[in-house]
């Protein structure tokens, strides 16, 4: 299969608790960088609250802006857990009991504990393909373009492995970080110059405080290394004219 060199995804978090500030997110970056390491670019992530046409409209505004938008949360037993109802709407499709997910999670749970709440997680959008859990059994799904994971971070990190074949990703996105001993406004001006001759490569420019001092973190990234490479050549050029620290290269 020939992969394509521009490759992007749009990750929806779904939860009135991530809103309210009681649930911090975690699963950006997991799924972020996941993505990354497979030639996919993260180019939007949006946070809504458990409103069915608010998930509707937004699912079906960015499955048509990108190769695949990524859902967590809402598939859980409560009566929140509105999510695969949702995606169902999205696409128009009936919103039924799937018969292979039911078995998995009928096998999975001991006689007696497959109750009304857990059987809510075996309904979902008509002929969904399956995201098995090797965690906690309840599988995901996904329908064409977008796939939708719980929101619980360890679970959801354990069924990422299983879409590695899902999703036809570019060439690996690479960086390159170099840390310096300076504020940004002493680099500001030359680092503007180096991204307009590099319009293509991404170059973000990130303050830290660390052992009571300022510095400031330069994160070049790109699919070409080589690019890469000269953008980091052009960055040590005026650095060493201004003859800031480097700390750290990596």
């Amino acid at each position: 299969m020939i992969k394509n060199t521009k490759v992007n995804a749009a990750i929806l978090i779904i939860g009135n608790e991530i809103l309210s500030g009681r649930t911090q997110d975690t699963n950006t970056s997991t799924i972020a960088l996941w993505l990354n390491s497979i030639g996919v670019k993260v180019d939007e992530v949006r946070v809504i609250p458990d409103i069915q046409s608010t998930i509707v409209n937004t699912v079906n505004k960015l499955r048509k802006s990108n190769n695949y938008v990524f859902t967590t949360g809402g598939i859980g037993p409560t009566h929140d857990d509105i999510t695969a109802e949702s995606i169902s709407k999205a696409f128009g499709l009936k919103y039924e009991i799937h018969k292979e997910a039911y078995k998995i999670l009928e096998a999975y749970y001991k006689p007696g504990e497959f109750n009304d709440g857990r059987q809510k997680m075996v309904w979902m959008p008509k002929d969904a393909n399956l995201i098995l859990n090797p965690t906690s059994g309840a599988p995901g799904f996904n329908v064409e373009n977008v796939f939708c994971l719980p929101g619980v971070p360890s679970i959801l990190k354990s069924m990422l492995g299983g879409l590695k074949n899902k999703i036809v990703g570019g060439e690996p996105i690479l960086s390159h970080t170099i840390s310096l001993r300076t504020v940004e406004s002493e680099i500001a001006q030359s680092l503007t110059i180096v991204q307009n001759k590099n319009a293509d490569v991404e170059i973000g420019s990130y303050p830290f405080f660390q052992a009571g001092k300022l510095g400031v973190s330069i994160v070049i990234r790109s699919e070409d290394k080589s690019k890469i490479e000269n953008c980091s050549s052009e960055i040590l050029e005026f650095v060493g004219k201004k003859k800031i620290e480097v700390i750290i290269k990596n």
